[in-house]
């Protein structure tokens, strides 16, 4: 599967974004698709996955409260929708996408495909 993210941009602190990763190939509804961000200087670190139905959800301590992760299967699409965007929140998002569509996985090892990230930039 190939993942393709966008909606990245440049935002002041205390606005909303709303990313999205669209997929090719076939089967994406039976993935598990993540987000994951990473800052200059930084490792990679989790934000938040959806199961394969959308039915489950978890989103990271980071994004708690503030970002939402959502999918649609019938046009092979994967959301992050970030409000509250802080400064710290400033970094390239990535998604991702994980065979075994029932589990939750939060460790990026666990992910076999990526997308190219889209750059999220918050001003103070």
């Amino acid at each position: 599967v190939q993942l393709q993210a966008s909606g990245g941009g440049l935002v002041q602190a205390g606005g909303s974004l709303r990313l999205s990763c669209a997929a090719s190939g076939r089967a994406f509804s039976t993935y598990t698709m993540g987000w994951f961000r990473q800052a200059p200087g930084k490792d990679r670190e989790f934000v938040a996955v959806i199961n394969w139905s959308g039915g489950r959800t978890y989103v990271g301590d980071s994004g708690k409260g503030r970002f939402t992760i959502s999918r649609d299967n019938d046009t092979n699409t994967v959301y992050l929708q970030m409000s509250s965007l802080k400064s710290e929140d400033t970094a390239v998002y990535y998604c991702a996408a994980a065979r075994g569509g029932g589990t939750l996985y939060l460790n990026q090892y666990q992910y076999n495909y990526w997308g190219q990230g889209t750059q999220v930039t918050v001003s103070s």
